[in-house]
């Protein structure tokens, strides 16, 4: 069936518009697809038609119900064929039409309607997900502001769409405002919360000099930046490119299936032909030669084949979301068994993307415990939004029941901290270097700095508290590793025989403190999303199948060009979580390997499945060319080979299948 087209746009204009071609911004209902009505429509009627088919009623109460399933649900793809025919190509689906429509002549009505269900239904999903990816695409754009304050030469303020911004222009960036371009800050001081471009978990200081993305969300000071791209060519737009770029990488790898189809497709025409006509010259009678004819394309039929390949992965696929592992496709969960490299993202993928208090330290001589200290610094940061106030906020709350002594004059400076008063005394708060300047007091400040040095040699962010312009402790913030990282890390490890990369836009020295407690040895830091992509391709090009496994905006283009793409679901982003091929909804990590392997069990059933079909079928066309094959014998053994495989597929739904698919990577068994 034709795909749900995303028309292509130049990307500058999509930012301005909000539309990639499509529908407006917005999710694609499933019903405004025409291939999701039909193939329902086909499914209800076919239902109908059994259910009445099943209790004896007579045939001209379920026959009408049956020939509708044939026209809803045959008719497109039908149609669709006999356009691909004036091309020279014999579309397999039109195959199917026929060979339906084959069954319908000679009374095997039921198989045929079942045959045309299948197909419509699995024109729907690849119609549904191709949307999704639409839709996926269009609300990444909505991440960029439709317009920008332009400073004029002569310094007066205009609005203008981004997507006009030019190299060189002057914006001026409002608190609480998104970044318009891409470029270089010349004046102020801020902090941009860019984790949709590189994933880190805290905002970022911005003072003149630095670089900052379209975007990105500034904080609560006031930028004036100069472009330095054009807005088609900016991080976000490339990343919107990525991602649509990469989706069509993946279609090469059908191409050995549509080659399958089509010389199966031409063979079983030319066999049915031949069938029908060879047995005419040799003066058999009409009726005959067309009923060995509608058996041989019943029994050469590729649908026990399908249902061969089916049982085992859908089986595998219910299990799996049943214990969080959400997989897209019977496709992908046959791909996610093929992965022999993993690259694993750090923020929100082996930690929980949220920034804790892990450690208090106090000064020498300050004459404050711990608790103290954090309860100063929770007093002075309560009036503050930014997620290192909540952190030291939620910390002191969880250390002591009290009520925190109110704070007044409070003040943000951004890109350094917080003032306040608390009972009297000015509480100062904020980055140490920042706070103590580029020469600071020896005595006072030196056992501050160098303990705020210690923390951050760990992979920390260093808080400095002041009281009265007197440092007294050092808080130190990370984001906490997931309790079942290191079993996950290990785990698939194990069942792709090589340890997992680390790929994140974080710090190097952040990013490998963590790989350091998780023996991750490669360890690829301060990475951009297009830098990602690169690593990816860097592995494939090695010969390996890459499992990405991420959950922001930034991951989203590796989800997309890696050969198997997993999203962490409850703090994924919409459009990682619609660029990855699975997700893990529970954020239980260690399902994942667990998943590698069921999957593997799952194309190991697959393998067996073909082997019986691919024998019942060789048997029963034999059987029909050189001897009598009975049509009720043939459509028999025909739906036998179907029942049996699909049993045999039904093994992997058992909780037992589960665990013994967790024990797998857990034992260092690489299966």
């Amino acid at each position: 069936m034709p795909p749900y087209v995303l028309e292509q746009e130049p990307v500058a204009d999509r930012a301005a518009t909000g539309s990639p071609g499509l529908p407006p911004r917005g999710r694609t209902r499933l019903l405004a697809l025409p291939e999701v009505r039909w193939a329902l429509a086909a499914l209800l009627l076919f239902l109908g038609a059994l259910a009445l088919d099943l209790a004896g009623a007579p045939g001209w109460l379920w026959g009408p119900l049956y020939a509708a399933v044939y026209v809803t649900g045959g008719w497109e793809p039908g149609w669709e064929g006999l356009k691909a025919l004036r091309e020279k190509t014999l579309d397999v689906d039109l195959l199917m039409v026929v060979a339906a429509l084959g069954a319908a002549a000679i009374g095997q009505v039921l198989d045929g309607a079942l045959l045309i269900v299948i197909f419509a239904t699995s024109g729907a999903l690849e119609a549904v997900a191709t949307a999704r990816t639409a839709d996926s695409v269009r609300g990444l754009l909505d991440l960029a502001p439709s317009t920008a304050t332009r400073i004029a030469a002569d310094g007066t303020e205009e609005t203008v769409p981004a997507a006009h911004l030019a190299v060189g222009d002057l914006v001026l960036v409002r608190p609480g405002e998104r970044i318009g371009g891409d470029g270089q800050v010349v004046a102020g001081a801020s902090e941009v919360d860019q984790a949709t471009i590189t994933g880190e978990p805290l905002p970022v200081a911005k003072l003149a000099g630095d670089e900052v993305f379209a975007g990105t969300l500034n904080g609560t000071g006031a930028l004036r930046v100069r472009v330095t791209r054009d807005p088609a060519d900016s991080v976000l737009a490339r990343i919107v490119k990525m991602v649509e770029e990469a989706a069509e990488t993946k279609a090469p790898t059908q191409l050995f299936i549509e080659k399958v189809e089509q010389r199966y497709s031409l063979g079983m025409v030319a066999a049915t032909v031949l069938v029908f006509g060879v047995p005419l010259l040799f003066g058999a009678a009409v009726q005959d030669a067309l009923l060995r004819a509608m058996t041989f394309m019943i029994v050469a039929s590729p649908c026990a084949v399908v249902l061969a390949t089916m049982p085992p992965l859908l089986s595998a696929m219910a299990n799996a979301g049943r214990h969080g592992v959400l997989v897209k496709s019977a496709v992908v969960m046959e791909r996610l068994g093929q992965v022999d490299a993993v690259a694993l993202d750090k923020t929100g993928t082996l930690t929980e993307g949220t920034p804790r208090v892990v450690e208090v330290r106090t000064v020498p001589g300050s004459g404050l415990d711990e608790e103290a200290v954090l309860r100063w610094a929770a007093a002075a940061e309560h009036s503050s939004e930014h997620p290192l106030a909540r952190a030291v906020v939620e910390a002191a709350v969880a250390r002591g029941p009290a009520a925190l002594p109110a704070a007044t004059d409070f003040a943000a400076r951004p890109g350094t901290g917080v003032e306040a008063t608390v009972d009297g005394v000015r509480v100062t708060v904020g980055a140490p270097h920042r706070l103590t300047g580029p020469d600071p007091d020896e005595a006072h400040d030196r056992p501050a700095l160098d303990a705020a040095a210690r923390l951050e040699e760990q992979g920390r962010t260093a808080v400095l508290v002041r009281l009265d312009g007197r440092p007294v402790g050092v808080l130190g913030v990370a984001d906490r590793l997931r309790a079942d990282a290191a079993a996950a890390t290990r785990g698939l490890g194990l069942l792709t025989g090589t340890a997992p990369v680390l790929l994140t836009g974080d710090n190097p020295r952040a990013a490998g403190q963590l790989a350091a407690g998780l023996g991750i040895t490669d360890v690829r830091a301060g990475l951009l999303p297009e830098d990602k992509v690169a690593a990816v391709r860097e592995l494939e090009r090695a010969g390996r199948r890459v499992l990405v496994v991420g959950d922001g905006v930034n991951d989203a283009p590796a989800l997309a060009a890696a050969h198997t793409g997993v999203a962490m679901g409850r703090a994924g982003s919409d459009l990682a979580l619609d660029a990855a091929d699975a997700v893990v909804v529970r954020d239980e990590l260690s399902a994942l390997p667990t998943a590698v392997a069921l999957s593997r069990r799952a194309r190991r059933l697959v393998v067996q499945n073909l082997l019986i079909a691919g024998t019942f079928i060789t048997a029963l066309v034999a059987w029909d060319l050189f001897g009598t094959l009975p049509l009720p014998l043939g459509v028999a053994g025909h739906e036998g080979s179907t029942v049996l495989v699909g049993l045999n597929g039904l093994r992997l739904l058992t909780d037992r299948a589960w665990r013994r698919a967790a024990a797998q990577p857990a034992s260092g068994v690489r299966v």
